[in-house]
């Protein structure tokens, strides 16, 4: 190591002399690698790593934006109790605190999360200002209309938007799918049964957007902002669960399933195969 320490820092004889108008030559500290010791390249930066999305609660979302919002709203909205006012802000708080909750824990916030955060705000924007029930009916239907529309719409690019929600790199092994539709000749088929897939999930947004007009106009006649409408606001949310809920995610998994057959079908992989390995 001693003929290295020599051979390391070498300095250039050059300039070694020290003058008070021009200092130390800066070259003559220069540092100069030895060819017995390379310098090892930097080693590359880890990627950042992106947290997982984790699975959501369907009880606990059940519970929270259904159960309790109506039970706050159809017993507690009573002079007695909460008051009309003091009911409808508890009961619009727990849907938007899951929201939120949702979003600090996955850390991402979705744009189906955002329509719900905006959906139970213009809820309670309507009975604050006690407006006409036929607003609640119509943003009732917007919510789920304009993602209809928004479906419909990813058609006019080239990647349709349940290509993002079911055919993505975190859940299907989407090289492995490319490859044997390739090897098979079943890409343009393949896209086109995509098409057909969103087609159907528009659909399903749009038979929600139908159902909760109809329910809300149904349900809801009292005046906005009264004790009354609180509890029809209440009756509404509950039904609306088995009536418009658990029919749209029937409709959904018939699009998954249309499409997990198709993928199979056309590539000739198993499920296991085609599905990601985490």
């Amino acid at each position: 190591m001693a003929g290295h320490s020599r051979t390391l820092y070498r300095p250039c004889r050059r300039g070694m002399n020290y003058s008070p108008a021009q200092g130390f030559n800066r070259q003559a500290f220069a540092f100069h690698p030895s060819p017995a010791m390379p310098i090892p390249a930097p080693a590359a930066s880890p990627a950042p790593k992106i947290p997982a999305a984790r699975p959501g609660n369907t009880l606990a979302e059940l519970l929270i934006a259904v159960l309790l919002p109506s039970f706050v709203l159809m017993w507690l909205s009573g002079p007695e109790w909460l008051g009309d006012l003091g009911a409808l802000l508890l009961a619009l708080a727990f849907p938007l605190g899951w929201a939120i909750y949702s979003g600090l824990l996955e850390r991402r916030f979705s744009g189906m999360a955002a329509l719900g955060v905006i959906s139970t705000l213009l809820t309670g924007g309507i009975a604050l200002l006690a407006l006409d029930t036929r607003w609640l009916a119509i943003k009732e239907a917007a919510v789920p209309g304009v993602i209809a529309i928004a479906v419909l719409l990813s058609l006019l690019s080239k990647r349709p938007l349940v290509r993002l929600m079911v055919f993505h790199p975190t859940i299907m092994n989407v090289p492995r799918i490319e490859a044997a539709l390739l090897e098979r000749g079943e890409t343009a088929a393949f896209e086109r049964r995509l098409r057909v897939g969103t087609l159907m999930l528009a659909g399903s947004f749009a038979f929600s957007s139908v159902m909760n007009y109809v329910l809300a106009v149904w349900i809801v006649h009292s005046p906005a902002g009264s004790e009354q409408f609180n509890a029809e606001l209440g009756r509404m949310n509950l039904l609306s669960w088995p009536m418009i809920a658990i029919p749209s995610m029937l409709l959904t998994m018939g699009v998954l399933f249309y499409l997990a057959r198709g993928i199979r079908q056309m590539t000739g992989l198993s499920l296991e195969e085609c599905l990601n390995p985490q």
